[in-house]
């Protein structure tokens, strides 16, 4: 993993604070739990059938039983429980996420939220992204800032379909922190060796930038 996306996984790790119930997504939102100091006060959940995540084990010390929704090998920890899929999405659909962590293809800048198929390459399905992105009280994408070929992921409208509309509260990406306002995009924080040229030439929307000097993460 490149420094650039290690920083914004522990950066998005701050996110959570004691006492939060949290999802993490398939892919870069899984690997936060490794950013989180043993014993920290924080429920995880994944909707394959687990709340309260251990840190990820390689194969020769895991239970090959126990996998994260991305099928990373995950530990359990003093008051873990496990679950059906009818318990887990009520756990969803009733509102009890504090937060959710979702990777994203494209992130509009209403905060429209597109993470689940690319047209013309194999998709698994929509899965648990549609019902956490519209369910939990706060939705906070990683991804990184432009796809393999350079184009902007953060844009004026999604051109992928959409997981849920209206959805995404925080950005964080290899080049920076983004809120979605009631405007659009808004610049919260800078990765460090990023500058504000380069986040500009990389969204493809306009950016808010705020007044003063810009935190580094």
């Amino acid at each position: 993993m490149s420094n650039a996306k290690a920083r914004m996984i522990a950066r998005a790790a701050r996110e959570i604070t004691p006492g939060m119930v949290v999802n993490l997504g398939i892919g870069l939102p899984t690997r936060v739990v490794d950013h989180l100091p043993a014993g920290y006060p924080v429920c995880l959940h994944t909707e394959n059938g687990l709340s309260g995540i251990g840190p990820t084990l390689p194969p020769e010390s895991a239970d090959r039983n126990l996998i994260d929704a991305g099928g990373a090998y995950v530990s359990t920890i003093p008051g873990s429980a496990f679950f059906d899929s009818a318990v887990s999405f009520a756990l969803v659909r009733s509102g009890r996420l504090d937060l959710t962590m979702l990777g994203a293809f494209e992130v509009s800048a209403a905060g429209d939220l597109a993470n689940w198929k690319i047209p013309g390459r194999f998709s698994p399905g929509a899965g648990g992204g549609i019902e956490l992105a519209q369910k939990a009280r706060r939705v906070v994408v990683l991804t990184t800032h432009t796809d393999r070929d350079g184009k902007p992921k953060l844009l004026c409208e999604c051109t992928l379909p959409l997981t849920a509309r209206h959805c995404v509260d925080r950005i964080f990406t290899d080049l920076a922190v983004i809120d979605v306002t009631p405007e659009g995009f808004a610049l919260r924080e800078l990765a460090d060796g990023a500058s504000i040229d380069s986040v500009l030439d990389a969204t493809g929307a306009p950016l808010a930038l705020p007044e003063g000097r810009i935190p580094v993460f």
